[in-house]
């Protein structure tokens, strides 16, 4: 697993391209959809500046990005032959699947660590705090192994790129919007309020909103363990459907 970490890392030393592309669009939600939408005043953010409550929830979306659509690098990998050598080293397909997952939240924080200083450049007022910070860097990086895990499980089943893009866009949108990122819960309404319950998303934005920015932390024992059950489930099965990706 620490390989896994350290040839990401190797990585983004040497191209950082994609790091800065794909920080592009929550950059756009910090600073032109926030102060917008912060002038109408319809949405109930307890006090809190509407463009510092949803920069929590856009720091996730553009992660969940980021790990959702890491499945890419495992088609590559398959196609060049790679997971085929893996396959046959002496580690258990859990400790490659994890590894591999919890590559992405490498990526993740570095992701993160773009988009904060333009948060702060617009005003958004972080607390602050350094202990919580590190806090909320680290449920970021966890739960952006989670989400990887769902793209090795897509990967495993689709066997083109083109489908796994599509399949890819189709989980992230809906994840988003039904939670928590953008508007409270409670102005949902019923049906997706109850999807939102289970969706890993809610849990991981209010985690984060309440390290980073309200320092509410009622909630915080029970954000961090439906991450891990999220974590432990999705780690579980990808690894089972592991195998399926190079038939």
């Amino acid at each position: 697993m620490l390989v896994m970490l350290e040839l990401e890392l190797r990585r983004l030393k040497h191209d950082r391209t994609e790091l800065y592309t794909r920080s592009v669009q929550p950059i756009l939600w910090i600073v032109i959809y926030g102060p917008i939408m912060s002038q109408i005043r319809a949405i109930p953010t307890e006090g809190i500046p509407y463009t510092d409550f949803i920069t929590p929830g856009v720091l996730i979306q553009s992660t969940t990005f980021v790990s959702i659509f890491y499945g890419l690098t495992i088609v590559w990998e398959r196609d060049s032959g790679i997971l085929k050598k893996l396959l046959v080293t002496p580690a258990s397909r859990y400790a490659t699947v994890i590894g591999r997952s919890m590559a992405s939240g490498v990526r993740a924080i570095f992701q993160v660590l773009i988009i904060i200083p333009v948060a702060l450049l617009i005003g958004v007022r972080f607390l602050p705090n350094p202990l919580y910070f590190a806090l909320a860097l680290l449920i970021i990086f966890f739960s952006s192994g989670g989400f990887a895990a769902i793209s090795i499980l897509i990967a495993s089943l689709m066997k083109t790129r083109e489908r796994f893009m599509g399949i890819g866009q189709a989980i992230i949108m809906p994840l988003f919007f039904a939670s928590n990122a953008l508007y409270p819960l409670k102005m949902m309404p019923p049906i997706l309020q109850e999807f939102a319950l289970f969706n890993p998303l809610s849990y991981v934005v209010d985690a984060v909103r309440s390290l980073m920015i309200s320092g509410d932390l009622t909630s915080l024992l029970l954000d961090v363990g439906a991450i891990a059950l999220f974590d432990a489930i999705m780690f579980t099965i990808a690894s089972v459907s592991f195998k399926k990706i190079i038939e």
